[in-house]
């Protein structure tokens, strides 16, 4: 198996992990928060649908890349609520910390 497929294979694996990072947003039926995973894929999905009332044109392949994308650093930083300042800074450390899982996110994979 060539080098790219290995780290194609590891990148894929680690997505998996997203589903367990709970998020510190509700469902809209409040029965649960919702995890990292279906958080991603849920901002992914809107962007897809409200694109035509943006004012400017969309590149919409590229938003929806990094929306798939901005969230894989909760991995290792963990989901913060957005309003929670301090916390907000704690996890800004750990995602600029040396050796935080960038590995296959990167966007020379993405093009």
């Amino acid at each position: 198996m060539g080098d790219r497929l290995q780290q194609q294979i590891h990148f894929i694996l680690e997505l998996d992990q997203l589903k367990a990072v709970l998020g510190t947003s509700y469902l809209l039926n409040q029965e649960r928060r919702e995890n990292s995973a279906e958080h991603s894929w849920h901002v992914a999905m809107l962007a897809n649908v409200l694109a035509e009332y943006a004012d400017e044109p969309v590149d919409i392949a590229r938003v929806t890349k990094m929306l798939l994308l901005h969230d894989i650093v909760e991995i290792d930083a963990g989901d913060t609520m957005v309003y929670d300042l301090k916390a907000r800074k704690a996890k800004a450390e750990k995602e600029a910390a040396p050796g935080r899982r960038t590995g296959f996110a990167s966007t020379r994979y993405w093009k």
